[in-house]
């Protein structure tokens, strides 16, 4: 089982580190490939966008068509698509093959959670492995400045892809000890229309949060006629009806979309504030957010497990919301001239505790008590709230700020008060002992 869990941490933190390694990286690539500024976002957004979009789709392909074999076929685009990346020529080149890891993530990364969550029967053990899966996920996110920081300065942005290579190949050498039992291959057919629905649906409101609020539009109604044929598609729905009638479910991902929203543009506006209210450089913004990735990996391994031994999991997931929002409203402070310890170090701290108080219960939370068959459309789901969480959460601080450096501080404070709404939101979610009847209605 150690091996397996490591295979299944390693091809979630590819999948993690892409959202946030190309970051540092953009003036580099710009420079090198002729982008123009209106295009240059497309090298984040091209990812981002069919990553959401098809997370859905990806999760329930596990449970149709054996978690080994999807796991295997979206570490193999992942993989390709990352050389492809790396040997671009042209912006266009960069861009399809980012879409292209995006489509190896959306299938990979709700199938690393299918397969751990199969693999270790609910208890200790399982939410030891999920403890180590989320700190492998959360640094994987404030490890991609650093990563990407480095490799730019010292190598070339080309590194910051073709690293993912050879981390893909020994995966997929690796993918042999996942057990055969996982590879069943389902009776049910796959949800056609609801595939086609959610992804399109996604997709646009995804694409129409960036500055096209009639794609956006768009995007709500496909996602309302997906909910309508989800309620009476017979076989096997996108996403069974059983899983978002259980409370633990439907108000767990509620969360955890909200946390997204959270969590993941913080790098966005941390990334920016170290370099235009501070002025550091590219290298030392990436070592700047070296503490969040050592204190998430400490708390997350460590002290989290810990404590899920002894605290309900509600008292943990509101107390990590708590101690995050205050982490964001001191971050809120940052201006021009602040030294690291107070303007960085001290804030990093309490949003490192946060957040890794924070994830692991709440995943432990949404995949517990949940069918075998349904494990993967769970995983997708769960994923799906994390990711599309970021997109709105981006999209509408963005908006609110308006970019301008001066407000920076304004969507930290915005931040911790969503971070306070997950708090709140946990005093409703059932005790772990009720969350697996819960989330277990009668078929």
């Amino acid at each position: 089982m150690p091996v397996v869990l490591a295979l299944l941490c390693a091809a979630q933190f590819m999948v993690v580190l892409d959202v946030s390694v190309v970051n540092v990286a953009l003036p580099s690539i710009q420079h090198a490939l002729g982008f123009d500024a209106r295009h240059l976002a497309w090298v984040g957004n091209a990812y981002a966008l069919s990553f959401g979009a098809l997370l859905l789709l990806g999760g329930r392909l596990a449970d149709l068509y054996g978690h080994r074999r999807v796991f295997t076929a979206g570490l193999a685009v992942f993989t390709v698509a990352s050389l492809g990346g790396g040997l671009a020529d042209a912006p266009g080149w960069l861009i399809a093959a980012r879409a292209g890891q995006g489509v190896g993530a959306a299938v990979l990364a709700p199938a690393t959670l299918t397969i751990l969550t199969s693999a270790f029967p609910e208890g200790e053990r399982r939410t030891r492995a999920i403890a180590v899966w989320t700190a492998v996920s959360l640094a994987g996110g404030t490890a991609g400045n650093l990563i990407g920081g480095a490799l730019t300065e010292h190598l070339s942005w080309r590194s910051i892809l073709l690293i993912n290579v050879p981390i893909g190949l020994a995966c997929l050498a690796g993918a042999r000890r996942l057990a055969p039992g996982q590879d069943r291959r389902g009776g049910r057919r796959l949800d056609v229309l609801g595939a086609a629905l959610a992804t399109g649906g996604l997709g646009a409101l995804a694409y129409g949060l960036s500055g096209a609020p009639a794609v956006a539009l768009g995007g709500v109604v496909l996602l309302g006629l997906f909910a309508l044929v989800e309620a009476r598609v017979a076989g096997a729905p996108l996403v069974p009806p059983s899983l978002l009638r259980a409370r633990p479910i439907w108000l767990g991902n509620v969360a955890m979309l909200l946390a997204g929203a959270c969590l993941n543009p913080m790098w966005y506006f941390l990334t920016l504030s170290l370099q235009n209210v501070l002025g550091y450089g590219p290298l030392r913004t990436g070592l700047a957010f070296l503490p969040h990735t050592l204190l998430t990996m400490l708390v997350g391994l460590r002290l989290t497990p810990w404590l899920m031994r002894r605290t309900d999991d509600r008292v943990l997931i509101a107390a990590g919301a708590l101690i995050g929002a205050a982490g964001f409203w001191w971050q809120s402070g940052i201006a021009p001239g602040d030294d690291y310890l107070t303007a960085v170090l001290g804030p990093a701290v309490l949003i490192s505790l946060g957040g890794g108080l924070l994830n692991t219960p709440l995943t432990v939370t949404v995949t517990s008590g949940v069918a075998p068959a349904d494990a993967g459309a769970a995983s997708g789901l769960l994923n799906t709230a994390k990711q599309i969480g970021g997109a709105l959460g981006l999209a509408a601080l963005v908006t609110a700020t308006g970019g301008r450096e001066t407000g920076y501080g304004q969507a930290f404070t915005a931040i911790a008060v969503i971070l306070a709404a997950v708090a709140l939101l946990a005093t409703a979610l059932p005790k772990r002992r009720d969350a697996a009847v819960a989330a277990t209605p009668a078929r």
